[in-house]
């Protein structure tokens, strides 16, 4: 898989990779910037998603679709496609122009909106990637677990970066016992849970 990623998929990485980084050196507010996980993150999600049973995939939080390629190597490597959700129409437009510049679009179902709305109806999850505000983890939370499947997996993103916020999310996934779960150090932190 990371052996032989597509031309077209590399050069879209890279060039959001770039735009991030020139995004920060120019003092845009998070809220401007594409807040998207280091390619290493990237790598440990494919892996993982690979390693997930048989259901659906789910991204909270698309921004312009850099994770969501790293999951669509995944994709195409066990023949999964994955749903991501983006609240902000600004960065669905990029997210659009990513999977549509590297063809991603026959793995890849971009949906526009607050996945709070959605999840309820996204029955058979077998993995899951939180990478939203961190408001909202709980709520989203809460609502993939009871719909995943036995063995399905739940990653969510910052974990120790933003630890001060996400605390009392933490401890509640910690204590549940729908799951075991872990928080793994790599990059900002991925707190890492699978359904029992």
């Amino acid at each position: 898989m990371f052996h032989h990623i597509p031309d077209s998929i590399a050069q879209r990485m890279k060039w959001l990779e770039d735009l991030n980084d020139r995004l920060k050196q120019e003092g845009r507010s998070a809220a401007e910037r594409l807040r998207q996980i280091p390619p290493d993150t990237g790598r440990f999600l494919a892996l993982l998603a690979c390693s997930a049973p048989v259901g659906k995939w789910l991204e909270i939080g698309t921004s312009a679709g850099y994770s969501t390629l790293w999951l669509a190597l995944a994709c195409t490597e066990v023949g999964a496609t994955v749903t991501t959700f983006e609240i902000l129409e600004e960065k669905a437009e990029l997210a659009r122009e990513t999977f549509r510049l590297t063809g991603t679009n026959a793995v890849v179902n971009l949906v526009v909106g607050d996945a709070r709305e959605h999840l309820s109806d996204c029955r058979d999850v077998a993995f899951c990637f939180l990478d939203a505000e961190k408001d909202v983890y709980r709520d989203c939370y809460e609502l993939v677990v009871p719909n995943l499947v036995k063995g399905g997996i739940l990653v969510a993103d910052n974990a120790i970066s933003h630890k001060t916020i996400l605390q009392p999310m933490i401890d509640r996934v910690l204590a549940d016992e729908r799951v075991d779960a872990m928080v793994l150090p790599i990059d900002r932190g991925e707190l890492v849970c699978r359904k029992r």
